[in-house]
């Protein structure tokens, strides 16, 4: 008999952490391989943990409601193969254990110790996660302090806990830091000691930045000032986010946070598009079953547009630019809640057409019933939303972190525009649409931001209403 840690898995780039909604299956239950046993939630969705192994669960360390990082312990499964019992990977299994109010009993020489391990030679060029990157932000923590901060995470990566547990450190150590301006706006050349109450408000991600008091001595209790009430009509109505809105919420306003947005528009006549789809929809419909919308060929176009500007299909970690060799393109899709999920297409380059449309199809359909996988949201390089859908215009997307770029498709619009003939310049109807692109100013001007677009809309625009399906 073995005895296997089961641990929380990878579940997409940048998704550090998982929370345990439900478990499927109690100490004692026997289980096969690949057999569902929980329910994780991530920034990302909601998706279900296959066994990856065949036994008996044994031992159940992550509670529901735990926030677990990728990589640490979750369960202990024991199997009756004869295997190498696999070493424990982290000592701390307790991975959402709650800041506790009172300050903790620390002696002088274990701070200067544990300073003298967060003080090492700085870590250039790491990816900063955005949640790390506020909470450095609304503690005045420099890039340089940041460099000096060792990390748990993959690849040593800071992870919440991490700073959770440098911001305490600093604290007990009477630590007074000089908040910069260029951190934090709404402060301007003040000095912060952050106490145990406010950490405690951290970890549940409520500390407001105006409400911190300054300054007060490392005895001081910190009180959080009491907000006037808030008063409603009779007819007011107050909805409470669920999970998906409020994660939605956080992951947008850091995207602004992050990327300097600028988005430039473009419009294009897709007349032989628009002529082609209706020529072929009837046909393949009875051929493959599935569909035919202009949205596969709105993703066609960005991956030949991508070929031709590979310098967009990339993200940012630190001061570097990673140039992605592959090309996923993320699918924004609206679920009936009302909120937004964005699954992602794989090597879009090296599918054809109908490739294209059966993998929409099946995404859009299976993202509303809410049964698409961690896997599938995740290694996206560069992301389209298809407002038009919805009637519109144009719009201004925002990034989809840490990708640098996203194209929005407005509707398609018959309007009175200029045709040159063999005769001369004519005014015919035609189907036209506008072509929104926003890209994050900090490593894509406005050259290579214009040009992509406009070459995707001369893809579109050239379109051969000849064009063979199969």
């Amino acid at each position: 008999m073995a005895i296997i840690e089961m641990v929380m898995p990878k579940m997409g780039e940048s998704v550090m952490e998982g929370t345990i909604i439900r478990w499927l299956k109690n100490v004692g239950d026997v289980i096969k391989v690949d057999e569902s046993i929980l329910e994780v939630a991530t920034d990302k969705v909601d998706t279900e943990i296959p066994s990856t192994h065949a036994g008996t669960i044994t031992k159940i360390i992550a509670k529901e409601g735990d926030i677990v990082q990728i990589g640490h312990t979750i369960a202990i499964i024991s199997t009756n193969v004869d295997e190498p019992v696999k070493p424990t990977v982290f000592s701390e299994p307790e991975i959402n254990k709650p800041i506790v109010v009172e300050t903790p009993i620390i002696q002088q020489e274990d701070i200067q110790q544990k300073f003298t391990q967060l003080l090492t030679s700085p870590v250039v060029g790491r990816f900063y996660s955005p949640l790390v990157l506020n909470m450095a932000k609304q503690e005045g923590i420099p890039l340089q302090e940041l460099e000096l901060i060792p990390g748990t995470g993959l690849d040593g990566r800071l992870t919440k806990s991490d700073m959770l547990h440098y911001i305490r450190i600093r604290s007990n150590n009477n630590m007074v830091v000089q908040t910069p301006v260029s951190l934090v706006d709404e402060v301007v050349s003040t000095t912060t000691i952050i106490d145990d109450t406010y950490l405690a408000n951290l970890e549940t991600n409520k500390p407001e930045i105006n409400e911190i008091i300054t300054p007060v001595t490392s005895n001081d209790t910190y009180i959080e000032p009491v907000k006037p009430a808030i008063s409603f009509g009779g007819e007011t109505e107050i909805i409470e986010m669920d999970r998906m809105r409020k994660m939605i919420a956080q992951r947008m306003l850091e995207s602004q946070q992050i990327s300097a947005h600028v988005t430039s528009f473009v419009e294009a006549d897709v007349t032989n598009l628009v002529y082609w789809r209706n020529k072929v929809k009837h046909e393949f419909m009875n051929k493959e079953g599935d569909a035919l919308t202009l949205t596969p060929l709105f993703i066609e176009a960005i991956a030949r547009a991508i070929k031709d500007y590979p310098l967009i299909n990339a993200t940012v970690e630190g001061d570097k630019i990673i140039v992605k060799k592959y090309i996923n393109i993320g699918l924004a899709v609206a679920l009936p809640t009302g909120n937004l999920i964005v699954p992602v297409i794989k090597n879009v380059d090296q599918l054809s057409i109908v490739g294209i449309t059966k993998k929409v199809n099946d995404l859009a359909k299976r993202a509303r019933e809410n049964k698409i996988t961690a896997d599938e949201l995740a290694d996206g390089t560069y992301t389209m939303s298809n407002v038009g859908s919805f009637g519109n215009v144009m719009g201004t997307p925002i990034i989809v972190q840490p990708q640098i770029a996203i194209m929005a498709f407005g509707t398609v619009q018959k309007k009175p525009a200029v045709v040159e003939t063999q005769y001369g310049d004519a005014i015919g109807i035609r189907h036209m649409m506008f072509l929104s692109h926003s890209y994050d100013h900090r490593v894509v001007d406005g050259a290579l931001g214009g040009m992509f677009v406009r070459k995707v809309a001369d893809y579109l625009e050239g379109f051969d209403i000849n064009r063979k399906i199969w």
